[in-house]
């Protein structure tokens, strides 16, 4: 018990001090008490941060919500029709197919980032929102989850059974199979949308053009502004800069609690 107190602690002790300092008035977030309140002004700090650099930080909010939003759907629907694929479907080379993604699980997306660069740059995508999006809608993790839950929960007797009743193999999936999987592929809709909404090397390395950049490109280019951005409101937009994170795990927690143990038991 006295170790999962110190962990709980541990992880929630950062999270609890961005909340306690954004509500601090400018200019005192790093004065007093750290980790509790010390008078009220969350709104005028709100104010402060969408009116900096010409309410600059609420095209990256846009801009992040775009990016991850779209990342994480399309990302889904291709995930979802690969795993079914590998799953229910027999057809030369799926072992290979399926060994190539775990790999692929395994390899550090960090490692991407070099050529991607290099690729975009050939082709002229540099600085356009498809060289932040064309990597983020391929999630092998997504297509492994699937896999494992389209193999568990969806009955081969329930595909046979549309089948004979006159449905394509696509009407099966979409009327059928997708809403069977519907748990796991919310989980792959959450893990991606973090993952894109938390990526920085990417959009710092493809997106120059500061308008195009996402929230997390935007809050480190303040922090390194050498104090033209007072450091009370960075952690200001900081705080806000998660609320989306939240209000989606908040909103769809009941579903990706049961894609979490998709495949756990059989």
């Amino acid at each position: 018990m006295t170790v999962l107190a110190i962990t709980t602690f541990y992880f929630l002790a950062p999270v609890w001090w961005l909340v306690v300092a954004s509500t601090k008035p400018a200019g005192h977030q790093f004065s007093g008490s750290g980790l509790w309140f010390d008078g009220f002004a969350l709104f005028e700090n709100i104010a402060l941060v969408f009116e900096a650099h010409d309410g600059i930080f609420g095209r990256w909010m846009l801009n992040s919500v775009f990016y991850a939003g779209t990342a994480a759907l399309f990302g889904t629907v291709i995930s979802a029709m690969a795993g079914y694929a590998i799953a229910k479907y027999e057809f030369r080379g799926r072992g290979v197919v399926f060994g190539a993604i775990l790999a692929a699980v395994l390899i550090p997306k960090i490692m991407f980032t070099l050529p991607l660069f290099l690729m975009f740059n050939q082709v002229g995508l540099l600085n356009t929102p498809f060289a932040m999006l064309l990597p983020s809608v391929v999630s092998p993790f997504g297509v492994y989850l699937a896999r494992v839950f389209a193999s568990q929960a969806v009955p081969d007797e329930l595909i046979e059974a549309g089948r004979l009743d006159g449905a394509g193999e696509f009407r099966i999936f979409r009327s059928v199979s997708a809403r069977i999987m519907a748990p796991a592929l919310v989980t792959i809709f959450l893990f991606q949308f973090v993952e894109v909404w938390n990526n920085y090397l990417l959009p710092a390395m493809v997106l120059n053009d500061t308008s195009l950049q996402p929230v997390v490109v935007g809050l480190a280019g303040w922090s390194a502004s050498q104090g033209q951005i007072p450091a009370g409101t960075v952690v200001v937009a900081a705080f806000l800069s998660i609320l989306p994170l939240v209000v989606a795990f908040l909103c769809l927690q009941r579903f990706w609690r049961a894609g979490l143990t998709a495949g756990a038991i059989k």
